[in-house]
């Protein structure tokens, strides 16, 4: 290897240097999860039930019209050579991802009263529909620009430029905006307000940001017809429709649960999937922190060695089984009393709940070979797992549903198609790029981390018959205390100390 190559070289510390401000970056999640109970106390189940199925139906507008613009970046911009090419793809990915979200929700605004009926709701929010429609279709635009310009910051490795984004602005000022208009008697009106605010101003702030990573002289002079928007356009185009069905997985039961049951019951079956679905992304978080930093870092890797990519594969694999098993089976094992947050209502959602804190697991465990697969392998490799898991969660639907209570089946049968669709992809890599996670380390880490997540596992279950009071901080320190067993013992001693100065102060090494 040459020693411009060596210079260069991709490393596990990459990883986890990146790794630490990403997370911190997504833990907005982790806000939104604090802010659904008051959501819910504020404008009821149902209320909340109805932002949520228009919440998610602009998520899935955003992952069709941005036409896969915000991964498109992640492949193209990493490898760009110069400031004027990032700045094509930039310009690029704004002009196909921004422009038709502007276009569509027009079309959405102009027919909103020929889609209110669509929606199942209480009687008492049913005048709401028309208006809220109308209001809350613009924060499409709004989101696919906030998506695509910290996806552009990112794909500059910049990952910790959204932590203020996502947290302060986006999160935390979309609650206290609520607060102030639920106070000023708005009602549920003040929720969709709330959210573009946020992002009104979440996105003003990120033109300040990309003006810090861009070059804006080159975003507007720049040739418009380069290789690299070129690249830029069909990677986003190659990508799309794998995005549009990640996105389904995560949307499109709250949506279906909306149409399947009549009126309030409707709308509060859609909040509820939501609540169980935030709740459970907490376990996602670890994988899309991963993804986040992996994909760049595998495209740059891509370029030097493929040896590179094998080895920041496997140790991110490690990493991700040493986190998610444990948290996950600590959440199951608690999750009575979290639901309790929300209400006695909310009980009725632990079976999905359940379910979908394993699957997220497993997704994370097995969907970190997606972002190295788009960097390395042909892009029509990349729709084999989208598709193959929506037949899937279809066929198990279509067996399940009828058969037990309609929140649980529909969340079950999108879990199946969830950890199959994760899977495919390594299974690809395994065959068709010869790369597979599982080196010689993998088994000890693998044996040593199930032991531990059984152990923390029972534990949560018998602290969860405590009052939910006393319960709920148990089980925050017992999920802390399961990851950290498990880093500290299942890891080998190289992957703990690539943390840094994070892994000696928290004595991992």
């Amino acid at each position: 290897m040459s020693e411009e190559t060596t210079a260069a070289a991709v490393t596990s510390r990459h990883v986890a240097r990146g790794l630490g401000t990403t997370v911190l970056a997504r833990l907005g999640a982790v806000v939104e999860i604090v802010a659904q109970p008051l959501y819910v106390l504020m404008f009821g189940l149902a209320g909340y039930g109805l932002y949520a199925v228009l919440w998610a139906t602009i998520n899935l507008l955003e992952n069709i019209f941005d036409t896969g613009m915000t991964s498109a970046m992640q492949r193209t911009v990493p490898q760009s050579a110069t400031d004027a090419d990032a700045a094509a793809a930039l310009r690029t990915a704004m002009l196909f991802g921004v422009g038709p979200c502007l276009v569509v929700a027009a079309v959405i605004a102009g027919f909103a009263a020929d889609l209110a009926p669509l929606l199942n709701v209480a009687d008492k929010d049913r005048p709401l529909v028309v208006p809220a429609i109308q209001l809350f279709v613009w924060a499409l635009p709004l989101w696919a620009f906030v998506e695509i310009a910290t996806s552009a910051m990112r794909a500059r490795m910049v990952f910790g430029a959204e932590i203020r984004l996502r947290i302060v602005w986006e999160q935390i000022l979309r609650l206290v905006f609520a607060g102030l208009f639920f106070a000023g008697g708005l009602g549920l009106k003040g929720l969709f307000i709330a959210h573009l605010c946020s992002l009104a101003v979440t996105a003003f702030l990120c033109v300040r940001l990309l003006a810090r990573y861009y070059s804006f002289a080159d975003l507007w002079r720049g040739p418009w017809g380069s290789d690299t928007a070129r690249n830029t356009f069909w990677a986003g185009l190659s990508i799309l429709p794998s995005n549009i069905i990640a996105r389904l997985f995560g949307d499109a039961p709250a949506l279906i649960l909306n149409l399947l049951l009549p009126d309030a019951s409707g709308a509060a079956a859609a909040g509820l999937f939501t609540i169980a679905r935030k709740l459970s992304s907490v376990v996602q978080l670890v994988r899309i922190a991963f993804v986040y930093v992996l994909a760049p870092l595998a495209a740059s890797a891509e370029r030097a060695d493929r040896a590179q990519v094998a080895n920041i594969y496997a140790y991110a694999t490690r990493l991700i089984l040493a986190i998610a098993l444990p948290l996950a089976a600590v959440l199951a094992a608690g999750s009575a009393s979290l639901l309790g947050l929300f209400g006695h209502q909310a009980q009725i959602a632990q079976g999905a709940l359940v379910i979908l804190l394993f699957a997220r697991a497993l997704e994370a465990v097995l969907g970190i070979s997606l972002p190295v697969l788009q960097v390395v392998a042909a892009f029509r490799d990349q729709l084999t797992a989208s598709f193959v898991g929506v037949v899937v969660a279809v066929s198990a639907g279509w067996l399940i549903v009828g058969h037990m209570d309609a929140l649980t089946g529909v969340t079950l049968a999108m879990s199946i198609g969830l950890v199959v669709m994760a899977g495919i992809p390594m299974l690809q890599l395994a065959t068709g790029e010869r790369l597979h996670p599982f080196d010689r380390q993998f088994p000890k880490v693998a044996l040593i981390g199930i032991g531990i997540t059984l152990a923390a596992g029972l534990l949560a279950l018998g602290v969860s018959r405590l009052p939910d009071a006393v319960a709920l901080p148990l089980i925050a320190l017992i999920a802390v205390g399961a990851i950290w067993l498990s880093l500290r013992f299942a890891l080998p001693h190289a992957d703990r100390a690539s943390l840094g100065k994070t892994a000696r102060r928290l004595r991992l090494v």
